[in-house]
């Protein structure tokens, strides 16, 4: 075959450090469309974004000639170095160490982007150490919960 053909989708999630809750309403617009740019920069497509005050969830295809590892370490570099530009009082402002990436099948793309469009409501009854929690246990994920969070 002469070419190269993918569809490598990804659901992402990642938190702010010790689920400090830095994403307010007033900011989560601005930081969403820049990660987003962050990620066509990078040769990516985000398909949707959301979370809430103390992580996010991103719905992507990525590459094959990329590591997930290499586009989430930029994306969280560079979106962190933005916030400290743009809003000076949160200096302090920090991602997580690592990460969660789970595959998509095309036939779940709704599902995924109807999860991440529900954050607000989900969050009212669930938070985020249970949810990624169970979202690693349905992967099938091996972990050992004393290393999961910071």
């Amino acid at each position: 075959m002469p070419g190269t053909y993918s569809q490598l989708l990804y659901h992402t999630v990642f938190s702010t450090k010790t689920r400090e809750p830095w994403i307010q309403p007033d900011i989560a617009p601005r930081l969403f469309a820049y990660i987003g740019g962050i990620i066509r920069a990078e040769r990516g497509v985000l398909y949707d974004i959301g979370g809430v005050a103390d992580h996010i969830h991103l719905y992507l295809r990525w590459r094959p000639d990329g590591a997930v590892s290499d586009l989430l370490r930029t994306v969280k570099s560079r979106s962190s170095k933005w916030v400290h530009e743009e809003f000076p009082a949160l200096r302090a402002f920090e991602w997580q160490e690592g990460y969660s990436a789970f595959t998509v099948s095309k036939s779940q793309e709704a599902a995924v982007k109807k999860y991440i469009a529900g954050q607000e409501e989900h969050h009212k009854k669930e938070d985020f150490k249970s949810e990624l929690l169970r979202i690693l246990r349905a992967h099938e994920i091996e972990f050992d919960e004393r290393y999961v969070f910071d």
